[in-house]
């Protein structure tokens, strides 16, 4: 029963945070950069979802991962640009809810095993180190799942617009949460205890 909240929280956090995306990020940025805008995005909030479930839930955030990433193509992508069923799509999808789990592997197979509630203090510097990677992961494998799509003169700006997108939005979604979090610290009547 944890886990379907756990699952439901997760899914509906990567919904928003794309929906915002989609819906404030995406205009503003399509006055900009017209043409990079149909493929990534300056500011992926999403991508700090991926990053803080990957952290407190390891493997497990895969599925509600992929399912917050699915719902965002159904409610956001127009049908015209893509179909959520087109392989693409899924591959796409799948590289996305795997990266932060991959990147946090990685670095505990190197001997810094990051994940949540390993250590009392949380490292900040360290869990943006995995983003970072994550984010490399990701744009890697999104250049390579959309090789074929993306005209090759622009593929190397895509591609640095996927891991800037990532960063910034995981830096984005890590500062908001970190503001809620001392607020509900500072809300009158809040306990640790709860």
């Amino acid at each position: 029963m944890k886990y379907l909240q756990t699952f439901a929280v997760v899914a509906l956090a990567y919904v928003l945070c794309h929906g915002l995306t989609a819906f404030l990020v995406t205009p503003l940025q399509s006055q900009v950069f017209p043409d990079l805008t149909r493929y990534a995005s300056l500011l992926y909030l999403p991508h700090g979802v991926r990053v803080l479930s990957a952290w407190l839930l390891g493997w497990r955030a895969f599925l509600p991962l992929c399912a917050g990433g699915f719902l965002s193509e159904v409610l956001f992508t127009p049908a015209e640009f893509s179909s959520v069923t087109d392989p693409v799509i899924l591959v796409s999808i799948a590289i996305g809810g795997s990266a932060a789990i991959l990147s946090f592997e990685l670095l505990r197979l190197l001997g810094l095993n990051l994940y949540a509630g390993r250590d009392a203090r949380v490292h900040w510097r360290w869990l943006l180190v995995a983003g970072i990677m994550a984010s490399l992961l990701n744009s890697g494998g999104q250049a390579v799942v959309f090789s074929g799509m993306l005209p090759p003169d622009r593929a190397l700006g895509v591609l640095a617009v996927y891991a800037a997108g990532d960063l910034f939005g995981l830096v984005a979604t890590t500062l908001a949460l970190m503001m809620v979090f001392r607020w509900m610290r500072l809300a009158p009547g809040y306990s640790r205890a709860r």
